[in-house]
């Protein structure tokens, strides 16, 4: 018999470690739960139980394939799989305390959390017991950085095949590596994304003033630029201007390339002046505060100047990093800005960071290469490469840019069709999908800040949860599952 062109026994085998670890980390939300309110703990420990069981399982039954190498395309399954079975697991706590009844809300809940898109369907979220609300702000936490990158620095059951996952899930189009060694790189990684997030629960608590509880769930939010908040009106809440600039700065920080990050830890700030997209990223958050900052600052009579600015650039970093959080609804800002921050639902911040969109870099790629075909039309002869950081940028990156980019926009397109099709408004329906496969969170219409998604179709919760998946996983991971090219050896 023919070698089978899957292993799908490696497959199941690192998929149960996956779950595995999910339901660890459901089980961290027992104490919460326990100290705060006990009001969900005993299906906050059926859930944790149940995903440990199956993940058990799973192991246990693919025991003799535990060191098979991972190949591409198991990598790609791996991914795939994993994450939609962390997203079903992920719904138990959810369904089994009735803090959100309905499959189709618990599952969107879950995949906007683990994909750290921020699209809520409540409308009443100080009324959902503590725990659940820790552990929503964990799926998103868990998200940020991907559980498949925790995996591979903290169990030794990937093998070689370690960087087939890593590089399926890892977001951005450049997989800079800290250290040879993929494990290490990972490592490296989760330690600099902990430690932002232990430092900035501390600072939300002193000189923020939040109490634990709250700080230790908005680091969580804004690490992962997920923007899960435990108020209804979000950061808005607080209105307190030490709280959104602390955030704001995380913010910030996450949406920054984490291997920058990793050169500011070993004080190497050079790197982020000759890094062409950091640069982008600083210019694009400064030139729009600048623009929209004379526009709206009539909607603040007899305020002064501090409160319109803190305003503006909070949002500006929310939406450009994918977050999402809120301290004002800027479609109440005018036509003009409503459409600049819709725009800004497509971009996101640096590759290699937990943001979602596009990633600045792809789009700095495209608008040199676009404005180098002048020349190249004027010199046609002539070998103009798109250069990035002083360093050419091979071909093969570019043709891989111009279909990720067509892509994204046709995927976008469609979605958005779809939700028509659905019955959804066209306004919240090309917003819906905008946001979801750029994991943003926050649409325009009545899904923007203000509002909440549970008001639309059940059926387009599943297409929106799809797209957000989609855009978790850049794309490609999905969407070449659908291609017969997967399926067959040649």
């Amino acid at each position: 018999m023919p070698k089978s062109l899957i292993n799908h026994k490696v497959i199941a085998n690192v998929t149960g470690g996956l779950i595995i670890i999910t339901g660890v980390l459901m089980s961290l939300s027992i104490p919460i739960s326990y100290f705060f309110d006990g009001t969900a703990l005993e299906p906050i420990i059926i859930s944790s139980s149940i995903t440990i069981a199956v993940g058990v399982l799973l192991k246990i039954f693919t025991r003799d394939h535990s060191n098979d190498e991972i190949k591409k395309r198991e990598g790609f399954l791996i991914v795939a799989i994993g994450w939609i079975m962390m997203a079903l697991f992920g719904s138990l706590p959810y369904v089994l305390s009735n803090a959100i009844p309905n499959y189709s809300n618990a599952f969107f809940e879950t995949v906007s959390g683990l994909t750290t898109t921020g699209a809520s369907i409540l409308d009443d979220i100080e009324a959902l017991p503590k725990g659940i609300l820790f552990w929503r702000s964990m799926t998103q936490w868990i998200g940020g950085m991907g559980i498949i990158v925790l995996t591979i620095a903290i169990l030794p059951l990937l093998g070689v095949g370690g960087m087939e996952l890593f590089a399926s899930e890892a977001p951005g189009p450049t997989k800079d590596k800290i250290h040879p060694r993929i494990k290490e790189t990972a490592k490296r990684l989760w330690l600099i994304y902990f430690s932002l997030t232990i430092f900035q629960t501390i600072l939300l608590m002193y000189p923020g003033g939040m109490d634990f509880y709250d700080a230790i769930n908005h680091a969580f939010t804004t690490m992962s630029t997920g923007g899960f908040s435990t108020k209804q009106a979000s950061v808005a809440h607080f209105d307190s201007a030490i709280v959104d600039y602390i955030i704001i700065i995380f913010m910030f920080l996450a949406g920054t390339n984490f291997t920058l990050l990793y050169f500011g830890f070993k004080f190497k700030f050079k790197k982020f002046w000759h890094n062409d997209e950091f640069k982008w990223y600083l210019g694009a958050v400064i030139i729009l505060v600048a623009v929209i900052l004379p526009v709206i600052y009539h909607y603040y009579p007899n305020q002064s100047f501090e409160k319109p600015f803190r305003d503006v650039l909070f949002q500006v970093v929310s939406i450009i990093t994918t977050t999402g959080y809120a301290t004002a609804d800027f479609t109440t800002w005018g036509t003009f800005v409503t459409f600049l921050f819709f725009l800004l639902l497509f971009t996101g911040a640096n590759a290699g960071s937990t943001s979602g969109g596009m990633k600045i870099v792809r789009i700095v790629l495209l608008m040199k290469n676009g404005y180098l075909e002048f020349k190249r039309r004027l010199h046609p002869n002539a070998v103009i490469p798109v250069t990035l950081n002083k360093e050419t940028v091979p071909p093969t990156i570019i043709y891989n840019l111009l279909a990720f980019v067509f892509f994204y926009l046709s995927t976008f397109v469609i979605g958005s069709i779809v939700m028509t099709w659905l019955g959804v408004d066209f306004l919240e329906a090309i917003s819906a999908a905008a946001t979801s496969i750029g994991n943003v969170g926050p649409g325009i219409a009545s899904i923007g800040p203000s509002g909440s998604f549970f008001h639309l179709p059940d059926a387009s919760k599943w297409v929106l949860s799809f797209l957000m998946l989609m855009g978790r996983l850049e794309l490609f991971t999905i969407a070449i599952l659908f291609t017969p090219y997967f399926w067959r050896r040649n």
